[in-house]
């Protein structure tokens, strides 16, 4: 058997292993505080490089990111806006004043319904009777301001006593030089 040897003291360690220690732990806490000032001084410069590309239309100002729900009502809104610019930019005085100049001693006009983006007006009216009905529609067809002018329906009121015509036309608005 093996002689055992125990040493209760224990051997000391060379300055030079504590020196090289506290100089690592000192280097890397030089680095750190390095780091975390470069990173701050970073993310002044980003932002002051995104103010100023603002400043210089660049770069677009920061928006809300919307969800799909926010975007679709979005869209909804400004196609509505377009259609109210369309509608806005129509020639209504001609259209009025052509429909005022038509003769309308047998036809009564109940509803006129643009639709700027399809550059279609619909125009509900009652007439006296049928030939009534056929001439105004002549008319319609002979103006300037329309063209394409289509009998939708119509409807002869049997229970009154003159046996009125009650029809609904559809014409291709044209609006010559005005803009769209």
């Amino acid at each position: 058997m093996r002689r055992l040897e125990l040493d209760f003291q224990p051997r000391r360690t060379a300055l030079s292993a504590w020196v090289l220690l506290a100089v690592g732990t000192s280097l890397l806490a030089v680095a750190v505080v390095l780091g975390q000032h470069f990173n701050q001084q970073q993310a002044g410069l980003d932002h002051q490089l995104e103010a100023l590309e603002r400043q210089l239309g660049k770069r677009p100002e920061p928006t809300a990111s919307l969800t799909p729900a926010q975007s679709r009502e979005q869209t909804e809104k400004l196609a509505q806006m377009r259609s109210v610019s369309q509608q806005l930019q129509r020639p209504w005085e001609r259209l009025f004043d052509m429909l005022e100049a038509l003769p309308q001693d047998d036809v009564a006009l109940l509803t006129l319904t643009p639709d700027a983006r399809k550059g279609q007006v619909r125009i509900s009216a009652e007439a006296r009777d049928l030939e009534a009905m056929l001439a105004f529609h002549k008319r319609l067809e002979a103006s300037n301001e329309l063209s394409d002018v289509s009998l939708l329906n119509h409807e002869i009121m049997a229970k009154q006593p003159e046996h009125p015509v009650q029809f609904n036309l559809s014409a291709t608005w044209e609006i010559g030089n005005a803009h769209p």
